[in-house]
């Protein structure tokens, strides 16, 4: 394919497919859907409009190619998987180029999700060494009893837009290594990354039909959905999306009682109490909130700041927001705020502003959208928030910072935890004995403690409630793509 273009930036030709990945071939359609920058609404190219039939397809290609797959030594599988990650980090400008031009993010944080991305790669690649059974001390003195770890079969994996390639590497690393093949459906918005990763999953040698990509339609996703979670050949399904979503998801999986992680919605609380280094809270609050520009999962969705140093924290907080925060083209060099993926996401940010100052917040800065146009918004930060206001009951997944004052440790974590989801929390305070009852007592998978950003390869990703099942990531999370097999060997 020939080169695309996003906002005067040409793309790598040696990466950007148009097509699908099934069985190791690039695979064409009839039809085509667009791709476009959100931060110019410029098309940068079409890719292939897979439908129902090219997911069973991709289906059958992983499951042919499973066998050998999970029986192919795990050093072997280890080195494949290393060299996937090798020729990310080789690649990793061009590949940053193509998430800032579908994604919007700018630059830098792309170049650190290709960084964040390849560390799964690298980390899997280590673990599908350490797949360990066990051999446990029998009852009878004539019987052996041994554990074993096998694949659990083709996984299927549905991944978001706001991280184009770390979704995917998260999972299917874990996969790879644990010995079981893929069928990635990408976000309609974000598909040619998922696309470029099957470029550089050929390179490293990764067999046909271990990973297939399945790139769709908004028109196609329901039915491609369908297949992949309906199909008896798929054993596992993996999905990072809305709660709404993952819960159609599972109602499809039950029909053939498929293995299910999934990591959904969240709607994170920021606590700063009064005991805080207000500094280092801000600093925390700017990188949590406006990462992405506030489009992620672990994005603080509430900030509930205790009365004694509120007032200086949000001072602090807006000073900040106007001087460190920049909106802008991703490729521009100086930009930290990127556009919003699509106009639907900005008439949310409004929405979730207009209803908190109908009743009675207060704008301390922002509120709008940004002169550049299109999918762009001002960072925002509101004061005088209630818990009645629909951007503290729902997650709005944009620029927006609202402030909840509140006087009690005890008031503070039960607003916290009033949430139905609970994927991420965070909070600040420099007392010892509030930190042990904070962090135990928030109802979330993850906490930050005086940390504002707390992901990486080696810990443990996900959420309780309706935030998901399951984890990602670490030693536990290929554990998602592994069944236990007793084997009680007798007679002797």
């Amino acid at each position: 394919p020939g080169p695309v273009r996003a906002a005067s930036q040409a793309l790598s030709a040696a990466l950007v497919r148009r097509g699908g990945l099934v069985g190791g071939r690039w695979v064409e359609t009839a039809a085509a859907f667009p791709v476009q920058d959100p931060a110019s609404g410029e098309e940068l190219g079409r890719v292939s409009d897979c439908g129902a039939a090219e997911a069973r397809a991709a289906v059958r290609a992983a499951h042919e190619a499973g066998t050998a797959w999970g029986r192919l030594p795990a050093k072997e599988r280890s080195a494949r998987l290393r060299r996937w990650y090798e020729l990310m980090m080789e690649n990793k400008e061009e590949l940053a180029r193509i998430i800032t031009a579908e994604n919007g993010k700018p630059l830098r944080e792309a170049q650190g999700e290709i960084t964040y991305s390849a560390s799964f790669l690298e980390w899997f690649a280590e673990e599908a060494r350490r797949i360990y059974g066990d051999v446990i001390p029998a009852s009878a003195k004539d019987r052996r009893v041994l554990v074993l770890k096998q694949p659990v079969g083709v996984a299927a994996i549905i991944t978001p837009w706001n991280f184009p390639s770390a979704m995917i590497t998260r999972k299917v690393g874990a996969a790879l290594a644990a010995g079981c093949t893929v069928v990635v459906k990408p976000a309609e918005d974000t598909p040619l990354s998922a696309l470029a990763l099957g470029e550089l999953a050929n390179q490293a040698g990764i067999p046909a039909g271990v990973y297939n990509v399945v790139p769709c339609s908004r028109q196609q996703t329901a039915a491609v959905g369908e297949v992949l979670c309906t199909d008896p050949l798929v054993s596992k399904i993996s999905f990072t999306g809305s709660t709404a979503t993952g819960k159609i998801l599972l109602k499809h999986a039950a029909g053939t009682v498929k293995r299910v992680s999934m990591e959904l919605g969240g709607h994170a609380p920021f606590i700063v109490f009064d005991s805080a280094n207000v500094d280092r809270a801000v600093a925390g609050a700017l990188a949590s909130k406006y990462r992405n520009s506030g489009q992620t999962c672990v994005c603080t969705n509430r900030f509930l700041v205790q009365k004694g140093i509120h007032d200086e924290f949000v001072e602090k907080f807006a000073k900040a927001i106007d001087k460190e925060l920049h909106v802008g083209n991703g490729f521009d060099a100086k930009t930290t705020q990127g556009p919003l993926i699509n106009e639907k996401a900005v008439e949310k940010v409004e929405k979730h502003i207009k209803d908190a100052v109908s009743q009675g917040a207060s704008v301390v800065t922002g509120g709008k959208r940004h002169s550049l146009g299109k999918n762009f918004f001002e960072p925002t930060l509101l004061t005088n928030v209630t818990t009645k206001m629909l951007c503290t009951q729902e997650e709005t997944f944009g620029p927006l910072a609202p402030v909840i004052r509140f006087e009690t440790e005890a008031e503070a974590v039960a607003i916290a935890n009033a949430a139905n989801v609970g994927l991420a929390g965070y909070f600040y305070s420099q007392d010892p004995a509030q930190i042990w009852r904070v962090a135990e007592q928030l109802e979330v998978g993850m906490v930050g403690v005086n940390e504002g950003i707390i992901s990486s390869a080696e810990c443990p990703f996900g959420g309780v409630k309706e935030s998901g099942l399951g984890r990602e990531g670490s030693k536990y999370g290929i554990d998602e793509y592994l069944e236990i097999k007793y084997v009680c060997f007798g007679g002797l």
